[in-house]
This record gives C-alpha cells, structure tokens and sequence, in this order.
C-alpha cells in the first residue's frame, strides 16, 4: 500500500491505471496543494476519474 503523501513518481508508477503521466500529476498536486488528507482527493488530479479512483482506494493510503 502506497502513502500517497511520501510516494515517488516511480512507487506511483507502478499502481494499475497509473501511468507516469499520472504518477507525476499526483505529485504535482501534493506540491501545488500540500498534503493529501483524504484518498477521495485523487478524483482532483487531472486524470483520474471515479472508475480509476476505485480501483487505486485499496492500493493508497493518506
């Protein structure tokens, strides 16, 4: 299970659906907005929606 708030590009990279265009826009949103506080807040990153979100809220914590 990936800490989305300490994972790396390549850690989130390796999540299925996630690919590093993802993995970066996740990290881009950490920086832009600090710390996840909830794994709903995926569904903000440019590339997710809520199919991909349910299938990554058992592979991610905050």
């Amino acid at each position: 299970m990936l800490d989305l708030n300490t994972a790396t590009v390549e850690q989130l990279d390796t999540l299925p659906g996630v690919g590093p265009v993802t993995a970066a826009a996740i990290v881009a949103w950490r920086q832009a907005n600090g710390r996840f506080t909830s794994v709903d807040q995926l569904a903000d990153v440019d590339g997710i929606g809520p199919a991909r979100l349910e299938k990554l809220r058992s592979l991610v914590r905050v």
